[in-house]
């Protein structure tokens, strides 16, 4: 069935319809207006027709963004983590619907704030003290928002300021909030550290009428009545004194002055050195010998250097630092007496410093291994310590010889004239009887005698191969082996006996024979 309709029906229709989009494109607000699902908060009803303000069309995502932009201050506070929706990682990642829903209707709470469970440590003014008890009212006023709350102690305190604000508006220099009436100044962070016997004393000794600014800081002006020195070393009082105990002397010599005190001059009373005269217009000298003069009893033969020898901690016990001088005492010259080398002036003879210019009459080698006698010994112990290098002799001593004693191969102390040859020491364990020739590292190996080296296919021209490889070497080498060894490598010569075909078939046997059975022919035509 066909239905039609009359042409001006169709007319109607669709002028209706372009108007009905052109209105919606007009007005979308209505649209939305209408799909509103209540009423706003009062302070949003001025905006209840813009809904743009607060969404953006068919879209969830970015609302923040629009809450933002009229809230400047909550977004200055985020953007410098500051107050209670900068300080908090939670609020700054959520969106605001989160927490402040709105078309609840115009006398809406939206702020959903509970005093009883709010974070004020998430503030910009974390609760302490006293402060942690005090309640909210109390200094969040009536039509006022929270967050314009004072934060100086000036602002809520300034009726219980007894000073009047003669100090100042800066209360927690003083005060906290442990206890208002508790005043805790920290003087140490001015101009005037106090210390010692200072920290007792009271205030108003030294602030009368609470004065202050301009107060002097030098001792001398508070203890001249206590200068039992009367004036006579200055003003200074520091260099001597200290806070903790005014009879107590402080004085550090040592960083104070260019001579340090050391030892006995520790015990010394100052009068000692500083007798009489002014104690900063007199130079005291800090020579030993100025001194000491009466006490050297070298006569003044050693110099007037006396910390070469001496030292302030024991004038009797001399301890020179022989090894600071161009011959440092090792082992044994340490306990020598200085007079078995010094035997004349200390200053003007000058003494030899090689071994052998001491050591002439101690040489058992009569010189025959030179006057270089720390190559081999040293100081610790001229006859039981050895430390000669053989390794840099014409025998390096490797494997077993390493750990030898000497005198087995030196049998006196003539060293230089000792064999290098292996036979001349091993000529008793040489089972070869000398056949073999004296050249026994060619063989043996200094690790262990019975580990065996020689490698008969490497080191010669005759590689052995099948029944070749059980044969003894004097099997073969039946004349006494010299330097080189020349023996004839055809099967001829040494299987000529051997032979069944009595050398009819010449003397390649190789031809038919091989090394692993002498039987077993490998004949091919």
């Amino acid at each position: 069935m066909t239905v039609t309709f009359p042409c001006g029906i169709l007319i109607r229709l669709f002028a209706g319809l372009l108007l009905a989009l052109s209105a919606a494109t007009a007005s979308a607000g209505r649209l939305h207006t209408l799909m509103m699902p209540g009423p706003l908060i009062q302070d949003h009803a001025k905006y209840e027709e813009q809904c743009e303000k607060c969404h953006r069309q068919f879209s969830k995502t970015g609302q923040k963004r629009l809450c933002l932009d009229c809230h400047e201050k909550i977004a200055a506070d985020i953007e410098n983590k500051r107050g209670h929706h900068g300080r908090s990682a939670e609020i700054r990642r959520v969106e605001c619907r989160e927490c402040h829903g709105d078309h609840l209707g115009r006398k809406a709470d939206v702020l959903n704030f509970d005093p009883e469970t709010f974070d004020h440590q998430v503030s910009d003014f974390p609760l302490r003290g006293a402060h942690a008890i005090t309640p909210c009212r109390a200094c969040h006023k009536p039509g006022k928002k929270f967050r314009e709350a004072p934060g100086r102690c000036n602002i809520c305190h300034k009726d219980d300021d007894v000073h009047k604000g003669r100090l100042g508006k800066k209360c927690q220099q003083c005060h906290n909030e442990r206890g208002w009436t508790k005043a805790r100044f920290d003087h140490d962070k001015t101009d005037f550290p106090l210390k010692g016997r200072h920290r007792k004393t009271p205030c108003k000794a030294c602030h009368p009428n609470e004065r202050y600014k301009h107060i002097t800081t030098r001792c001398y002006d508070c203890h001249r009545l206590e200068d039992v020195h009367q004036g006579r070393y200055g003003r200074k009082c520091r260099n001597c004194h200290r806070e903790a105990k005014w009879s107590r002397i402080f004085f550090d010599h040592d960083k104070d002055t260019k001579y340090k005190l050391v030892g006995g001059h520790k015990q010394a009373l100052c009068d000692d050195c500083h007798k009489k005269g002014n104690i900063y217009k007199e130079k005291t000298p800090t020579l030993c010998y100025d001194c000491h003069r009466s006490d050297d009893f070298h006569k003044g033969r050693y110099g007037r250097k006396c910390k070469d020898c001496h030292t302030p901690r024991d004038w009797g016990k001399a301890r020179f630092d022989h090894d600071k001088t161009d011959f440092p005492l090792r082992g044994r010259h340490e306990k020598v007496p200085c007079d078995d080398c010094h035997t004349g002036d200390l200053y003007k003879d000058k003494l030899k410093t090689q071994c052998y210019a001491c050591h002439r009459l101690d040489d058992v080698h009569k010189g025959e291994s030179g006057k270089r006698c720390e190559r081999c010994h040293d100081a610790r112990g001229w006859g039981k310590r050895v430390v000669f290098d053989h390794d840099l002799s014409r025998f390096p001593l490797i494997g077993l010889h390493a750990v030898t004693p000497c005198e087995e191969c030196h049998l006196d102390a003539a060293f230089r004239g000792a064999a290098r040859e292996c036979a001349a020491c091993h000529r008793a364990d040489d089972e070869h009887k000398g056949r073999l020739g004296p050249h026994c590292n060619r063989c043996h190996n200094p690790n262990g005698w019975a580990l065996w080296r020689f490698d008969h296919d490497k080191d010669t021209d005759y590689k052995l191969t099948g029944a070749h490889r059980k044969l003894l070497c004097k099997d073969c080498h039946q004349d006494p082996v010299r330097d080189e060894v020349h023996l004839a490598t055809a099967c001829g010569a040494c299987h000529r006996e051997d032979d069944p075909h009595e050398g009819g078939f010449g003397s390649h046997c190789e031809r038919c024979h091989n090394t692993d059975d002498f039987e077993e022919v490998e004949f091919s035509r």
